[in-house]
């Protein structure tokens, strides 16, 4: 459907259309790509994602530094508390269970005199496991042992359970030696796997004395068994079956283990040990034990004096026990200073990581922040370049003024590395902006003195022509003859108004005025006989008004181009009606028109442009119209709004304010001569329509025309302003 009244025919600077429509395509906006995950994100959070993932790894590389040194550091803090409270109530409880032991098997032997010191021993045992209990429940000893020595204490808690059920058996004498030695045993045993746990260590060297001092306890807890089970053969009369080979193997591995264990030690415990070896006693038992590897049978008797091996044992176990127990103090007293070095050692690489942290992140923060303000800096003075600074040298460009280019564009100052290199590429953008802005204003100046120059001319002979026709007219007396001065009249009238089109685009005023008031009716008439299809515009009432005369000319103008447009943009056989009435805010002017109409959004920008006149662009140039008829309203604070028709088509309200509305009857009266009025209609006009309105020159015009009778009466073209 065609749509009518766009104002892209208003105005006489492009031609009229041939129908009274005319199509108007949209061009879509192009669809806007999706945002990339980071595209949007702003300068701030690109720099500080780039300067914190380095910090990051760095406080990540410190944290798991600091993982992998702290628990061997709280391990040392912790082996005197677990050695003090789980490791020393377990050594205490493998020699009392040793102890209750070799009784045992002395009195499965047949020895019933030593029940009495058995129980004895028992209830030291009980005191031991009472002790070792109290000592592994108490919670700082949970905190100070690992996981594994807690499940070693657990499993070490259940073999001790079940030793009160084995006493029962054994003092039934349903268990023999051998199953009496393996239940100790394998108690033992558990309290051995208790050690190895609590000794493990960061500590390459104190771990090494602490597994030797372990090694060593387990070498004479198999010189305990032996002595066992000599103990047992001994009170039994003989040896038990595959007892003098489980003995030899005891020995060998005892042996074996001393070896293994001395070699550990310290040069000073070594020597001491090594003295150890070089005594009687000790010489003694080496002796025994080689008798017992050669003549110990199964079902034999003891080839040894068990009193004098009882006596040489115990003189040499309570040496070695010493031994061990000068190792142990040596290992805590080691342990500690191990410890707080280790310590203090995480505490200064802690200390140092976190001052190298917090470095870092200070100096990426003052980086960053130096980058975010530098660049922040670029896009405010950009930005202001853009929205503020351009725009007001175009402004004030169109006023006139001279702009000075280097005062417009200062340099960007950003420093000397790839910013400062941005800022200056910069600096000479605006710069070349800025200039670009100076030439072209120039270059608009040039084109609108073009325009003003040629329009000045034009005018000068227009109003020389009206003039001559006007003399023309007043002599010719000829019907035919007058009829086409009339019709050349009209022509130079309407070319009067194309002329002043380009003064108007060139900003300047028209130069038609008057110095009187001029009756808005004679206002609306002057209008009429600018337009062509002047015999199709009906003024059907007006009410009695007039303007004051320095806006007659400009309203005049405004009004014929609303009714030149009225008139192309509908039917050839439809009437174009014009009405007038005065109103609170001033006078208004209705024209109507019966065309098609116009779309409620090309109203809408239609009547935004009438009320904020754009700048004119050239490249705009068949919205003429809708720009001359926005720049002479708002030259005199003239309202003109476009709504649709209830007919169908355009009204065109024109609200002339208050200040330019005058009372009829301050219009004064110019006389002369009176002309004959011409009652035949003009060419083409439709039956009935009038002759034409007077074209009157009340008052004394300031445009250099002479002065015009009001009674005159214009017969086919209606013309004011002459």
């Amino acid at each position: 459907m065609p749509e009518a009244h766009a104002f892209t025919g208003m105005g006489s600077l492009a031609d009229p259309p041939a129908g009274y429509g005319r199509s108007v395509s949209a061009t879509p906006f192009p669809a806007e790509r999706g945002p990339m995950s980071t595209r949007n994100w702003s300068i701030r959070s690109k720099i500080t994602a780039l300067l914190l993932a380095p910090l990051l790894a760095l406080v990540v590389l410190w944290g798991f530094a600091t993982s992998l040194t702290v628990p061997p550091a709280l391990d040392l803090l912790d082996f005197n508390a677990a050695a003090e409270k789980v490791a020393d109530p377990a050594e205490v409880l493998i020699t009392e269970l040793q102890r209750e032991r070799r009784l045992t098997l002395v009195y499965l032997g047949g020895t019933a005199g030593t029940l009495p010191a058995l129980d004895q021993q028992r209830g030291r045992t009980d005191e031991a496991v009472a002790a070792f209990r109290a000592r592994t429940d108490d919670q700082d000893a949970r905190e100070a042992v690992s996981p594994l020595a807690g499940r070693r204490i657990a499993e070490l808690t259940t073999s001790l359970d079940v030793l009160p059920s084995g006493r029962t058996f054994i003092d039934r004498r349903e268990v023999d030696r051998a199953g009496a030695l393996g239940l100790y045993n394998g108690v033992i045993e558990a309290a051995f796997r208790l050690f190895p746990p609590l000794v493990a260590v960061g500590d390459q060297e104190l771990a090494r004395e602490s597994r030797t001092l372990i090694d060593l306890r387990r070498a004479r807890e198999l010189l305990a068994q032996q002595d066992a089970l000599i103990a047992g053969a001994w009170a039994a009369g003989r040896f038990g079956e595959g007892e003098p080979g489980q003995l030899i193997q005891l020995i060998g591995t005892q042996r074996f283990e001393y070896a293994e264990a001395i070699v550990e030690l310290p040069d000073a415990k070594r020597a001491a040990y090594q003295r150890l070896t070089e005594q009687d006693a000790f010489v003694r038992l080496r002796s025994m034990e080689d008798t017992l590897v050669a003549r110990a049978r199964s079902g034999g008797p003891v080839p040894i004096d068990g009193p004098t091996w009882e006596a040489i044992y115990s003189g040499v176990s309570a040496d070695v026990r010493e031994l061990e127990i000068d190792q142990a103090t040596a290992v805590r007293e080691r342990a500690e200073p191990v410890a707080v070095t280790i310590v203090v050692r995480l505490a200064l690489a802690g200390i140092l990581g976190l001052i190298a942290v917090i470095a870092t992140l200070i100096i990426s923060l003052r980086i960053g922040r130096s980058l975010v303000t530098r660049l922040t800096g670029l896009r405010r003075a950009a930005l202001t370049m853009a929205g503020e600074r351009l725009p007001s040298v175009v402004g004030r460009l169109r006023k006139g003024e001279k702009i000075d280019v280097a005062a417009e564009a200062p340099p960007l100052e950003y420093g000397t590395d790839e910013i400062g290199q941005v800022g200056r590429a910069f600096s000479e953008v605006q710069r070349t902006a800025v200039q670009s802005a100076v030439d072209e204003a120039a270059l608009r100046k040039g084109l609108s003195d073009v325009f003003l120059n040629i329009a000045r001319r034009s005018q000068t002979l227009l109003h020389r022509q009206l003039s001559l026709l006007d003399k023309m007219e007043r002599r010719t007396t000829e019907p035919d003859e007058l009829e086409d001065l009339f019709r050349v009249d009209h022509l130079a009238t309407r070319m009067r108004r194309h002329a002043e089109d380009l003064v108007i685009l060139a900003g300047a005023a028209p130069g038609r005025g008057w110095r009187n008031p001029v009756p808005v009716v004679d206002v609306i008439r002057g209008a009429v006989s600018e337009v062509e299809d002047y015999a199709r515009v009906a003024v059907t009432g007006v009410e009695d008004a007039a303007v004051v005369g320095r806006a007659v000319g400009d309203v005049i103008h405004l009004l014929a181009e609303l009714l030149e447009n009225a008139a192309s943009y509908s039917p050839p056989h439809t009437r174009v009606q014009v009405a007038g009435q005065a109103v609170p805010n001033g006078y208004a002017v209705e024209i109507e028109d019966r065309g098609l109409g116009m779309a409620p959004e090309l109203l809408e920008e239609a009547n935004e442009r009438l009320a904020a006149p754009p700048d004119f662009d050239p490249a705009n140039s068949a919205r003429l119209g809708l720009f001359v008829v926005a720049q002479l309203a708002a030259r005199h604070g003239v309202r003109v709004r476009l709504r649709a028709s209830p007919y169908g088509g355009v009204t065109a309200v024109v609200l002339i304010p208050t200040e330019l509305v005058v009372d009829v009857d301050s219009v004064p009266v110019v006389e002369g001569p009176a002309w004959p009025a011409r009652t035949r209609p003009a060419s083409g006009a439709p039956a009935g329509a009038p002759a034409g309105p007077p074209a009157a020159e009340p008052g004394e015009r300031t445009d250099g025309a002479a002065p015009v009778p009001l009674t005159r009466r214009v017969r086919t073209a209606p013309r004011l302003g002459v």
